[in-house]
């Protein structure tokens, strides 16, 4: 098992002598970390394109294009400051295609005295920078991330003898260290407003009127030279990536970033608390911030986007509810996923709690499905590469949970069909929050997950009352069996059945699970047929062989 990444106390110290190999991945774009700051006139900075990168999972051709658009934007930045830069193109035909045998091509070919980093976010990637240096003999020196507000160690000592991880509790510690939306300071430091979370009053649907004002549509940036040029690469190196690219408008510098939060800030986060978990047809980004993939990328800074968010409540241009909302999902949820990921070991994407084996169905690729909510929420994800975190939750998400599908599957399909997917905020999110799956292996009886406390499953009665999806479906929400029951609200109360015993000592199940005990046997009997029936036609039933 590959090591954790150790803190550094100080900042490393420019080099005046014996080149180092500076390997800056695809999502440590930022131009203020201190690797950067440190580079000495010896020192070359390795950047890559390699298709392994964008085949390891299948990638959305939007992801990917994001990925390397914004890396040769960050490099010509880089070579402009005078920086040395060796960065292989995706085309170049010396290209072996793969991060391991392009590291150790470098490391041949240039002799550094070193291989320096910051720390990356996933195992995966640690574990082959280990293999290269142990190979080489060349010195790996790992940086701590200073993007974000806490570090791997100080997460560790959090979760220590904690009987359980609840991410509510660690973001009040957040706000009390950032002092974001607290009056005072100190022990006797309280939230704004005298209350940590809006989550009650944040769960507004829209109602048969739909989204009011209408929504703004975030800025779209039109394609520059250096982005064209990737795709043109894509299309002759990897053809068959999975989605499409005529929409693509995503930030891909600092500068596009940055209009992108203020665009938000200015149109969108008003309305953004209240209505964040409603969802609405044509309507795929609402008052979301479609921020996360900067963020992943390094081009924004956390604290930047909570100190913009937090100045426009200060100025009465926002309102609380929001703002937390959004400082929230910021130094709450992203930082919590992320200590959860490398707390958890390389092991953790193996974890599978529910000990449910079945395929993603086809439809997650194709959209091609007569489930209106499935179609649509699938549907933008293939145009776009993107979906907010309640149509990530509780649609595709919802389905594949209730459903029976592996939860490796599905966390792979997230870290690659999602503009955002980076494997440590991946993973725990569809492992543990959407998937239920990642129970300690020798955790207490029940099956109480490490990231969520409940399963987080619902019938297509939710998905009715927080969208107009079901409106023009051929199912019925409210049915579970005959032809027009709906398959998620089948499939919702045969996950209950089948998972009653795992989920029995589940405090926070026991209500839900006294609504199947209602049930007549010969009832129950009659939902699991019919989930099965459902699930071979849908592809998922993997076949004893």
């Amino acid at each position: 098992m590959p090591r954790k990444p150790t803190a550094v106390s100080k900042r490393p110290t420019p080099q005046t002598g014996g080149g180092r190999l500076a390997v800056i991945f695809g999502d440590q774009l930022d131009l203020d970390a201190p690797l950067i700051s440190t580079l000495g006139a010896d020192d070359t900075v390795f950047m890559m394109e390699v298709a392994g990168e964008s085949q390891h999972v299948p990638s959305h051709v939007q992801r990917t294009t994001l990925f390397l658009s914004a890396m040769r934007h960050f490099a010509a930045a880089l070579i402009k400051r005078k920086i040395r830069v060796r960065y292989i193109n995706l085309e170049d035909p010396e290209n072996t295609g793969a991060f391991e045998s392009e590291l150790t091509r470098a490391v041949t070919t240039l002799k550094p005295t070193q291989i320096v980093c910051t720390q990356p976010g996933e195992w995966r990637v640690l574990t082959i920078l280990e293999r290269v240096g142990d190979a080489t003999g060349i010195p790996l020196t790992i940086l701590p991330d200073e993007h974000f507000l806490t570090t791997v160690e100080e997460f560790a000592t959090w979760a220590k003898d904690r009987t359980a991880l609840t991410m509510e509790f660690f973001y009040r510690e957040q706000r009390r260290k950032t002092g974001y939306l607290m009056d005072g300071s100190g022990k006797g430091a309280q939230p704004v407003g005298r209350v940590w979370n809006f989550d009650k009053e944040n769960r507004l649907p829209f109602g048969k009127q739909g989204p009011s004002p209408k929504p703004r549509k975030p800025l779209s940036f039109k394609a520059d030279e250096t982005t064209r040029a990737v795709i043109s690469a894509l299309k002759k190196v990897l053809p068959a990536l999975p989605g499409a690219t005529e929409s693509f408008g995503w930030p891909v510098t600092r500068e596009q970033a940055l209009a992108a939060l203020d665009d938000f800030i200015t149109h969108r986060l008003t309305n953004f608390g209240a209505y964040e978990d409603a969802m609405w047809t044509n309507e795929p980004t609402l008052y979301h911030a479609t921020l996360s993939s900067s963020l992943n990328l390094k081009l924004l800074n956390p604290r930047e986007c909570c100190e913009r968010a937090i100045d426009a409540f200060n100025a009465g241009k926002a309102p609380l509810q929001s703002v937390e909302a959004f400082v929230r999902q910021i130094i709450g949820w992203r930082e919590f996923i992320r200590g959860v990921y490398w707390l958890e070991g390389a092991e953790y994407a193996d974890r599978n709690g529910l000990h449910q084996q079945g395929k993603l169905p086809d439809f997650y690729w194709t959209a091609d499905t007569d489930m209106a909510c499935m179609k649509a929420c699938v549907g933008q994800v293939i145009e776009t590469g993107y979906g907010h975190h309640i149509q990530r939750l509780m649609v595709t998400g919802n389905f594949a949970l209730i459903s029976g599908v592996h939860p490796r599957a599905v966390s792979d399909w997230y870290l690659g069909m999602f503009i955002d997917g980076v494997d440590w905020v991946t993973l725990p999110n569809a492992l543990g929050m959407v998937m239920h799956a990642d129970r300690r292996p020798k955790s207490s009886k029940g099956v109480t997950g490490l990231v969520g406390t409940k399963p987080y499953a619902a019938s297509g009665k939710y998905i009715e009352r927080m969208s107009n999806y079901c409106t023009d479906c051929r199912y019925d929400p409210a049915e579970r069996s005959g032809p027009s029951a709906c398959p998620v609200t089948v499939f919702y109360w045969d996950f209950l059945i089948r998972t009653r015993t795992q989920l029995s000592q589940n405090q926070r199940m026991a209500m839900i699970m006294k609504n199947v005990d209602r049930l007549t046997p010969q009832t129950q009997t009659q939902i699991t047929i019919d989930a099965a029936l459902l699930r071979k036609k849908l592809g998922i039933t993997v076949d004893a062989t």
